[in-house]
């Protein structure tokens, strides 16, 4: 999955754009925490993870 794919997700459910972390971005919903790695190609796996975890699947 695209890098911005998934952020796009995530900013849809109510996640901002933190801060740069050493290989991630963080994004936060009030005290929801999400790093996202900074590739432009995201593990299919990881992404789906991700996705199910804040039940955007």
């Amino acid at each position: 999955m695209k890098q911005r794919d998934l952020i796009k997700k995530l900013e849809d459910a109510g996640f901002n754009f933190e801060r740069h972390g050493g290989n991630h971005d963080i994004y936060r919903r009030g005290k929801d925490l999400e790093k996202v790695p900074r590739h432009k190609e995201i593990n299919e796996s990881l992404a789906k993870m991700i996705l199910r975890k804040w039940n955007l699947l």
